[in-house]
């Protein structure tokens, strides 16, 4: 190996270490290798988010609370038309299953 391959696979084990380093320094939580700029950018707005809404004074927790809960009163009214609706829709399934095996009961005796 030559002086000159030497520098340059020395540049290369650099270069790579400089970009690794760059991508995961400072990090705390998991950072994937596929995607490694957006996962630390979660990581940070997950870890910053409580105190950039107290820091730029979106909004205050009691307000947040109480959009929250009448939020999930909401929610749980929509789940119980859902399960109504859903019971509904079975009934009808089998009415029109039932109505459908008439109506062939009926053909079939008008064509004899």
């Amino acid at each position: 190996m030559t002086l000159v391959e030497a520098l340059l696979f020395l540049v290369l084990i650099f270069l790579v270490g400089f970009v690794l380093y760059y991508y995961f320094r400072g990090s705390l939580g998991r950072v994937e290798i596929s995607r490694p700029v957006e996962s630390r950018l979660d990581e940070y707005l997950d870890r910053r988010f409580d105190a950039m809404i107290e820091e730029w004074s979106l909004v205050r927790r009691p307000e947040a609370q109480k959009f929250r809960d009448e939020k999930l009163a909401d929610l749980s009214q929509d789940e119980k038309r859902m399960a109504e609706l859903k019971g509904f829709e079975k009934n009808f399934g089998e009415h029109l299953t039932s109505m459908e095996e008439r109506l062939e009961a009926l053909e079939k005796q008008v064509i004899r």
